[in-house]
């Protein structure tokens, strides 16, 4: 047990500012974390070991609500973790983001009249690093402003030299095992970064298009011929066939046979193909599988000629038509035009609107592109890492996410890891002078004279060995250990597919060189952060919220409570400026409720032995520890939303609201006041430890003061005490607390003001066994002791667990009864007019079809309560008998 500590002149609530201002302490106070070494993890300690890596930010990017979400989290579990005994590692860095870096540089140096061609390779390379070295570090900042207890010193970059060779040394390995191959496939091509590119990094968009119907073959209706629909017109130079489905007896007769192409010196057949639907359109669809994604896997089944027709910049190319040299979009209307001279568009134009993938860095519609690129086969990788969750290697949160995970790695499609651009890992292929060539490690040379492959690799080759490479990886060294397998992944579900399966790949594979088979033993998927409409956030929208506004307005902890109660385990959260407020009047509460503990005595020490204890005192205790068993149950099974919500409820409402009113009570007596102040501080130093894994610093503040320890960041997680709970003292509590509720209504009903004191007798008391409270329900109740003139004026009765207790009060001279009616028929007016307003709403066929089901529940509340409150105030206005 801690105990407090002061000298003899010292009034420990003079430990703690007048108020509490988060912008004048957190700076110092992380700082102060950070030079003690706190975060900082031993490889040689005997404490057990607790890992997580931090999913690397790109160097170019700067914290969003995602990332604070996901900060949050981690630092979370990684607090208390550290507090329980564990010796934790939470290790941080960040991605070199190959197109992003690239894309930013090139900016500058087009604003400074150069450009990268201009500059060379090898200098290029040499101005991104001085851009890192100088702008590369926002984020880590903006870390430190949200309290993230990382370990500064393992902070790791993708491009760092050890990172480079476990990069290096995985690319051998699979290349050597004859995973990595390369080959002509299509993919997700930028013609503004003449460059591949993920599939995370195209994002769709509805846009408005038109849909142009074509005719291959024969102008005369009773000649062979077939009409097809496109969106991308300019497309069909590159047309190689024409799709129907076998069985549609409309085009039986023409499958086998060829049409001429519209301006090429070639025929085109038409084939039969499942894929086809009959039922869309004219059931003909074109074939152009150097620029479709489905049209491709079509000409891999019947062998088409798979001809490019474009550049790498979208510019249409080598077709020996009118058209090359022109620009996709410019020749999209050229070739719709020529095609119409010659009456081959069948039907006019219409508008279509269709999903259209554009590049995430450039914001142009991304092409589809026949392209030379290096692959990854990830059959076999993919089967690992399923197996890894399916045997229970690795757990994933929730359960209900598995599905998702093996619908996508029991279906993955190779993987295009090369992108043609500068900035990045480059990869380790070299070519001699005749053809040959050779994949070399990283302490391997190449032979003179050879060249090396110009391309580098997808930045998600590198982040897939975050887990290993940032503890040493290939090397076997103290920190791999100790902390790998790492404990916990937390990320974000959206990107379960791309990041997280392939560090399972890379993991799995790998394995056997390292201290366990998987890169982490659970991975915990939380949701989208959304707005306070439950709307995605987003530029366009304008509806983003900056995290970092928000610990200049609220301070830290209150953004930290913020998205932790709002988390559940695959769950979206909706976040506003309103439960910002609320977060940081929850942290305003715990310190004002501290610092009057502190000016009444309180302290941390053993407790006194039980039986001295009053009821509100073991009450308050056993409390404590359901509360505090149920924060642990929740932490371990990632429901931080339910252990926010169990102590923010429990310290304000039970703690604040009610021990503290007690203990008001209690120090006027002497026998109760010493004990009382020792419950007060064992409960308020448990509340503040439990706490402040989430809200650090407001805890770290009020914990020392309350304690004069040296830092809540290196003390004990509470433990369970071995106590049994008290049912006793847990009936009597509620009951008062029942008691002094009803009353207090009844007060408020009566029209008495809030502390006005009014004189009652309490009858039925002994037979509900609530002797010993009346001082505290008359002292919490405004109510005195009836004096020998008393003369009832109202009464209620209440019913306990044992026995009802009647409450007869005298509100003569106490209660305006003009002015009391005035108000109640101003409060019904305004209940009335309430309820009839959301019941036309309710009412409202056309509202309740297109309302959020969100928005129509907060308005059936708000009828229920309208109607409620119409039906007390009327009551009470009866009550008071005619005006």
């Amino acid at each position: 047990m801690t105990r407090s500590t002061t000298t003899p002149d010292e009034n420990p609530a003079d430990r703690l500012p007048k108020a509490w201002n988060p912008g004048d302490v957190e700076a110092d106070l992380y700082q102060g974390w950070v030079d003690s070494g706190y975060f900082v993890a031993d490889p040689d300690s005997a404490k057990p070991g607790y890992s997580i890596v931090l999913p690397p930010p790109n160097v170019t990017g700067s914290l969003h609500m995602g990332h604070a979400l996901d900060h949050t989290l981690m630092d979370v579990l990684s607090r208390r973790k550290r507090m329980q005994g564990y010796e934790v590692l939470w290790l941080p860095g960040m991605d070199h983001a190959g197109i992003a870096t690239q894309s930013l540089v090139e900016k500058q140096l087009v604003a400074e009249g150069t450009s990268k061609d201009e500059l060379g390779r090898d200098a290029f390379i040499e101005k991104v690093w001085e851009w890192k070295r100088e702008s590369g570090g926002t984020i880590g900042e903006q870390m430190r402003r949200i309290g993230d207890g990382v370990d500064w010193s393992r902070e790791r970059f993708t491009m760092d030299e050890g990172l480079s060779r476990a990069v290096q040394t995985m690319f051998k390995l699979l290349h050597d095992r004859g995973l990595i191959y390369r080959a002509e496939r299509l993919v997700n091509w930028s013609p503004v970064l003449k460059t591949a590119i993920s599939d995370i990094e195209v994002k769709y968009e509805d846009v408005e298009g038109e849909l142009v119907s074509l005719r291959y073959g024969s102008l005369n209706d009773d000649e062979p011929h077939v009409v097809v629909a496109t969106t991308r017109v300019e497309t069909m130079l590159g047309d190689t066939a024409v799709a129907v489905h076998p069985d549609d007896e409309r085009y039986r007769d023409l499958v086998g046979t060829t049409l001429p192409h519209p301006f090429l010196d070639r025929e085109i057949p038409v084939i039969a193909d499942d894929y086809v639907d009959p039922e869309f359109g004219t059931g003909a669809v074109k074939i152009t599988p150097a620029h479709d994604p489905n049209d491709f896997e079509m000409g891999v089944r019947h062998s088409l000629p798979m001809p490019s027709i474009m550049d790498t910049s979208g510019r249409i190319a080598d077709t020996g038509t009118q058209f090359d040299g022109m620009d996709r979009f410019e020749a999209r209307v050229a070739v719709r035009e020529a095609l119409a001279e010659q009456g081959r568009v069948v039907a006019e134009k219409r508008p279509y609107v269709h999903s259209v993938g554009h590049s995430e860095r450039s914001g142009e519609p991304i092409e589809p592109r026949l392209s030379l690129q290096w692959w990854v086969n990830v059959s076999t990788l993919a089967a690992s890492a399923g197996d890894a969750v399916r045997d229970g290697r690795t757990v994933v949160h929730p359960k209900s996410q598995e599905p998702r995970w093996f619908a996508w790695v029991d279906d993955m499609h190779d993987w295009c890891i090369s992108r043609q651009l500068w900035w990045g890992h480059r990869i380790p292929i070299w070519y001699g002078p005749d053809g040959e060539t050779v994949c070399l490690g990283p302490d391997e040379t190449p032979p003179e004279g050879w060249v090396q492959d110009p391309d580098v690799l997808d930045t998600w080759f590198s982040s897939g060995l975050w887990p290993f490479s940032t503890m040493g990886w290939p090397d076997r060294t103290p920190d791999l250990e100790k902390f790998y397998p790492t404990s916990v992944l937390v990320t974000g579900y959206d990107i379960l597919f791309f990041w997280v399966a392939r560090m399972m790949m890379f993991g799995t594979t790998v394995g056997d060189e390292l201290p366990g088979p998987v890169p982490f033993r659970d991975v915990f998927l939380h949701g989208l952060v959304r707005d306070e409409f439950g709307r995605k956030m987003s530029k366009s929208k304008g509806n983003g919220i900056d995290p970092l506004d928000w610990v200049d307005r609220f301070g830290a902890d209150a953004l930290r409570f913020t998205l932790a109660r709002g988390a559940h385990p695959g769950g979206d959260l909706s976040v506003g400026e309103d439960n910002a407020q609320s977060s940081r009047n929850f942290a305003t509460k715990l310190f004002n409720a501290t610092k009057f503990a502190l000016m009444n005595g309180a302290v941390v020490q053993d407790l006194p032995a039980r039986e001295t204890l009053t009821d509100a005192d073991r009450w308050i205790l056993d409390r404590l520890a359901t509360v505090r068993a149920e924060v642990d149950d929740a932490l371990d099974r990632y429901e931080f939303g339910k252990a926010c919500e169990a102590l923010y409820h429990f310290a304000w409402d039970e703690v604040c609201d009610w021990y503290l009113e007690l203990a008001k009570v209690q120090f006027s007596s002497e026998r109760a006041a010493e004990p009382t102040r020792i419950v007060l501080g064992v409960v308020l130093d448990s509340i503040l430890r439990l706490l402040h894994p989430v809200i650090p610093f407001v805890t770290e503040t009020l914990w020392k003061a309350l304690t004069g320890g040296e830092s809540i960041v290196v003390a004990p997680w509470p433990k369970e005490t071995g106590v049994g709970a008290d049912p006793v003292a847990l009936q009597r509590v509620s009951d008062m607390q029942k008691l002094i509720t009803e009353v207090r209504r009844f007060r408020s009903d009566q029209g008495v003001k809030p502390k006005q004191k009014v004189p009652a007798r309490l009858l039925g008391v002994e037979e509900a066994d609530l002797t010993a409270q009346i001082p505290a329900t008359r002292a919490l109740a405004f109510l005195t002791e009836p004096e020998e003139d008393f003369a009832e004026t109202a009464s209620i009765e209440v019913r306990l667990s044992l026995g009802t207790v009647v409450v007869s009060v005298d509100t003569s001279g106490t209660v305006d009864v003009a002015a009391e009616r005035k108000r109640a028929e101003k409060d019904l007016a305004a209940a009335e007019k309430e309820l009839a307003a959301t019941t036309a709403k309710l009412g409202n066929e056309a509202f309740i079809g297109k309302a959020p089901e969100a928005v129509v529940d907060k308005i059936r509340a708000r009828q229920q309560i309208a109607r409620e409150d119409v039906e007390r105030i009327t009551a009470r206005l009866r009550e008071m008998g005619p005006a």
